[in-house]
């Protein structure tokens, strides 16, 4: 799938750029991996937002917990197979808006591909 994705900037009245960059499966195998991120963190695509990209792959009892920041919102697109989110199952194509939670858990996937934005409000 090539997925093209638009976020508000944090800077506005800057050149635009493009980065893409291929993350290894066993990276976003049974958890979510930083893909993209203000600061370049762990190795993510660089990108001028308030956001946090994940990816993540899921099958059978793999499962992913990710602490969420208070006062901001979590966007989760489930891109392809079964996932089931905060005890919700989403199927491809399917996406949730996640607020005023605590934690995001996914687990009991079924050829899941997953793309997870931490969001400011």
């Amino acid at each position: 799938h090539f997925l093209q994705i638009w976020v508000l900037p944090a800077r506005t009245g800057i050149e635009p750029g493009y980065a893409q960059k291929a993350f290894p499966e066993a990276e976003k195998r049974g958890r979510l991996r930083l893909v993209a991120s203000p600061d370049g963190a762990e190795g993510s695509v660089l990108m001028n937002a308030d956001a946090r990209l994940y990816a993540g792959l899921f099958d059978g009892d793999e499962a992913a917990d990710l602490p969420l920041p208070a006062g901001r919102k979590t966007y989760v697109h489930l891109v392809r197979g079964e996932l089931e989110v905060n005890g919700q199952k989403l199927t491809g194509g399917d996406a949730a808006l996640i607020e005023n939670e605590a934690r995001l858990v996914l687990g009991h996937g079924q050829g899941a591909e997953v793309l997870v934005f931490d969001l400011q409000p």
